[in-house]
């Protein structure tokens, strides 16, 4: 196994990995690790108690966190008319219709988030090989395909983000920057968690929440005391 490096080991020595941290001391003790030489995104794990190859177990939806991720987000919008005025007054990056679909074709996808309106998605859908792969695609359960692309612009700019169980039954969400005050991540990850609660579904027996870690980019992992979730 590899060494980890003097950073990392200096980490390690703040906090013992066995035990279960209430989620604001975690907090705490992140922004105490030595820090890298760029801003490391603080982020959540969870695994959850659903069997993600069933429909009626799965855990999708978005959540807009009160003070952002800590960075610009670039956003492309598919729509015409009036809608893509609305979009452009939210000050969407990108705003188009079919020749905006012809460009991500030719494999251009220089944006973060994709945004469409419903009567685009005929155009759009046709984008799935190039779009999909890169976690881009337009889908009304994550709010992306909407009639309101003006709202759905603010909210990516603002810090929606989206999360989704994987096939292990773990959701990985960011929650900010390392920089950020201990209050403001703290409260991105209550506003998170209290999502990911609301959105257990009803298919789901026994414990929902097996395990939460919160850690930066390139720290270990702290294990969270799940009764401190949901306080």
């Amino acid at each position: 196994m590899a060494r980890k490096g003097k950073i990392y080991q200096e980490a390690l020595g703040l906090f013992d990995r066995r035990t279960h941290y209430p989620v604001e001391d975690a907090v705490n003790l992140l922004k105490r690790m030595p820090r890298r030489k760029f801003d490391e995104t603080v982020e959540v794990a969870m695994r959850l108690g659903v069997d993600a190859r069933h429909a009626d177990q799965q855990v999708r939806g978005t959540v807009v966190l009160p003070h952002g991720l800590g960075k610009e987000v670039c956003i492309a919008v598919f729509a015409k008319g009036e809608q893509a005025v609305d979009a452009e007054m939210a000050n969407a990056d990108f705003v188009g219709a079919e020749e905006l679909v012809e460009k991500v074709a030719g494999g251009w996808t220089d944006f973060d988030v994709a945004i469409a309106a419903p009567d685009m998605m005929r155009e759009v859908g046709r984008l799935g090989r190039i779009l999909g792969p890169r976690g881009l695609m337009p889908n009304p359960k994550s709010g992306t395909v909407t009639q309101d692309v003006g709202r759905a612009v603010r909210e990516a700019k603002a810090g929606r983000v989206e999360f989704r169980v994987d096939r292990q039954g773990i959701v990985h969400v960011p929650v900010g920057k390392v920089s950020f005050e201990a209050d403001r991540l703290l409260e991105n990850a209550r506003v998170l968690f209290d999502t990911i609660m609301r959105a257990r579904p009803a298919a789901t027996k026994g414990q929902y929440v097996r395990s939460a870690t919160l850690s930066t980019t390139m720290s270990p992992g702290i294990r969270l005391d799940r009764s401190s979730l949901t306080n």
